[in-house]
């Protein structure tokens, strides 16, 4: 088991956030817990970031049919390449250009559900913070790198938290904002720092 604990103003030391309580709820009064202390980053910057990802996610709306522009550049170049060996190349990229357009639709009437804990794992990916596995199968795959306190130090989360707001901010809130100071205030104001 692992717990985060704030030492309040009376020398208390309190759960810091809800999961901490639950799993401290789920002892009896009276148990007696042992526990090795080490100092975390700063719990005021962790509720910052979670302040960013919620404002970015406020903001975002799903789109179904999407296709990415990785999927549209990986049609459109095996586009090209068959036509070296064969066929018109302004025909064949209309073929990929229409296959494209049915996917799309096809997508579009799908159920899109909006997941916080999807999102988050992908700016956290677009930041730079993941780590490649490979499936028994040979499948790889990015993995979001863990952002908990006993996985990642003050400096990398400061990083973290920069290429993250840069994430967001591009693929967001640049819509919403005038700025990056005033989506940086939006996210303090959410905090009570302002």
């Amino acid at each position: 088991m692992q717990l985060a604990l704030i030492k309040t103003q009376g020398g208390a030391l309190v759960p810091l956030t809800e999961a901490d309580k639950a799993l401290l709820d789920k002892k009896r009064i009276g148990t007696v817990l042992e526990a090795h202390f080490k100092v975390t980053r700063n719990p005021k910057f962790h509720r910052k970031y979670f302040a960013l990802l919620n404002l970015g996610f406020d903001y975002w709306s799903p789109k179904g049919g999407a296709v990415s522009p990785q999927e549209r550049n990986l049609l459109t170049r095996f586009a090209i390449e068959i036509s070296k060996w064969g066929g018109e190349k302004q025909t064949l990229l209309e073929l990929a250009n229409g296959f494209l357009d049915v996917v799309a639709n096809k997508r579009a009437s799908l159920d899109v559900e909006k997941s916080f804990e999807a999102y988050r794992k992908w700016v956290v990916m677009e930041a730079g913070f993941f780590r490649i596995v490979v499936f028994p199968n040979g499948a790889v795959k990015k993995e979001a790198k863990s952002i908990s306190f006993a996985h990642m130090d003050d400096n990398e989360f400061s990083e973290l938290y920069q290429a993250s707001f840069n994430v967001i901010w591009n693929h967001i809130l640049h819509k919403y904002f005038e700025s990056e100071n005033d989506a940086e205030k939006a996210v303090d104001h959410l905090l009570g720092f302002a």
